[in-house]
Formats: C-alpha cells, structure tokens, sequence
C-alpha cells in the first residue's frame, strides 16, 4: 500500500494494519473518536465504501484503532516500568470490554471531572469538550512525542470557547439525527 503522509492510495490494500494506523492517525489529530465515516474517509484519503468494505463497520474501525492506541502505548511504556499507566491502560482495555466495575470506575472519575470544571465552565457540553480535548492531547503527545499536534487541539479548543456558539456534540447530534 502507497502512504502519502497519513493517507492511503485506493490500490489494492493487503494489509489492515496500514489502514487502521491510518485511521488511529485521524483520530489522535481530531482529538476524538466522534469523526463521522466520511470525515475519517476523507481523512485517511480512502472512500467510505471502502473503509466499511475493509474493516465491516465504525465500530470495528474504533476497535482496531483502540487495540492499535493501547499496543503502542504498552509497546513505549512498558520498559520504563510505567506501572499506573499501564494499570489506566489495562482499565481501559476491561471497560471497553464491558467489565462492570472497569466502567463504573471511569463513570465515578468522569463524574469528579465533570464535577470540578463545572464550577469554571458553563455547561456540561462544554466541559465534556474540554475533557474529550485534553485527552486527545495527552493521548497524541504519548503517542507521537510530540506536543504541536495537542497543542493545536487545544487552542483551537480555546477558540471555540471564546466565540459562542453550538459544542460539537450538538453538531454531531443534529449531523447524525
């Protein structure tokens, strides 16, 4: 398969790998897993078609991209002994995978969060955007080393909160109803 930065060419794609970490690269650069198929597409430089033929939907899209986040993350941590990182990871890995009390450990700290901000932010869409941005940059920072990439999230982040205006959940929600 032909790469062209991130993006993938339409030849024959023989290896998945290529194209979920092409995926997994559109999701740390937006920040979010809540791009629409087309927007990943576009993305990724492949049509929609062809990611739903590849993969059999956005949740498998997600899965693997995730799977891909959580090898890297283990792969650069693991030799320096990063033990609560990799407990958050494996954590994460159980909620995903519907463990009960994985998922209602990061309810409750989403809560704290959500709890905390809510005394400096407006709304709770406003704080979930907040949230959402400023894991997407750490996320992008442990997986790159590279810290312009959050950076740009951020302060793109902070425009949109000084300009009024709907959050992207209300986007996405009118986008997808």
């Amino acid at each position: 398969m032909v790469h062209r930065g991130d993006q993938v060419s339409n030849r024959e794609i023989t290896d998945l790998t290529d194209l979920a970490e092409s995926c997994l690269g559109a999701f740390v650069r937006s920040g979010t897993l809540d791009l629409s198929l087309d927007q990943l597409a576009r993305e990724v430089g492949i049509s929609k078609r062809m990611l739903v033929h590849y993969f059999g939907g956005r949740d498998a899209i997600e899965e693997r991209a995730m799977t891909l986040l959580e090898n890297r993350l283990r792969a650069q941590f693991a030799p320096q002994s990063k033990g609560v990182l990799l407990l958050v990871m494996d954590l994460s890995r159980r909620a995903w995978n519907g463990s009960p009390r994985a998922t209602s450990f990061y309810q409750e700290q989403q809560r704290l969060w959500v709890e905390l901000l809510l005394r400096y932010l407006p709304d709770k869409n406003t704080v979930e955007d907040v949230l959402q941005s400023f894991q997407g940059a750490v996320l992008a920072y442990l997986i790159t080393g590279d810290p312009e990439p959050g950076r740009r999230m951020l302060n793109r982040l902070c425009a949109k909160l000084e300009t009024p205006g709907k959050s992207s959940r209300e986007k996405k929600r009118r986008r997808t109803g």
